[in-house]
């Protein structure tokens, strides 16, 4: 006996894979609805986001220059903290001496 093995266009796999992607439901959701086993269905999800090009130009892998830029990034926020949390201090010390102050003058 011969196995008899169904064949799927590629228009009916993309409309599956977009039934899972776009429409927020599960792959045995789907696989149930339309008749495919759900290891079948989860392939054909996996192979269309693998060949999916980034959306965006930050969503791939960093380049050399990308990778520099995003140190410096990080390096310059450092610098910002340390230097919004000395002028908090310096805004605190100010307030304590106009209280003090204030106090000195009743």
């Amino acid at each position: 006996m011969g196995s008899t093995r169904r064949s799927f266009s590629e228009e009916y796999k993309r409309e599956a894979v977009g039934f899972v992607l776009a429409g927020g439901r599960s792959v045995a959701e789907v696989a149930r609805n339309i008749g495919v086993h759900e290891m079948t269905l989860g392939r054909w999800v996996k192979k269309a986001k693998d060949s999916e090009e980034p959306a965006a130009p930050g969503d791939g892998p960093l380049g050399e220059s990308e990778r520099l830029e995003l140190i410096r990034l990080r390096e310059q926020a450092k610098n910002d903290k340390a230097a919004i949390a000395e002028l908090q201090m310096q805004v605190e010390f100010a307030k304590k001496v106009a209280t003090w102050f204030a106090k000195g003058k009743q």
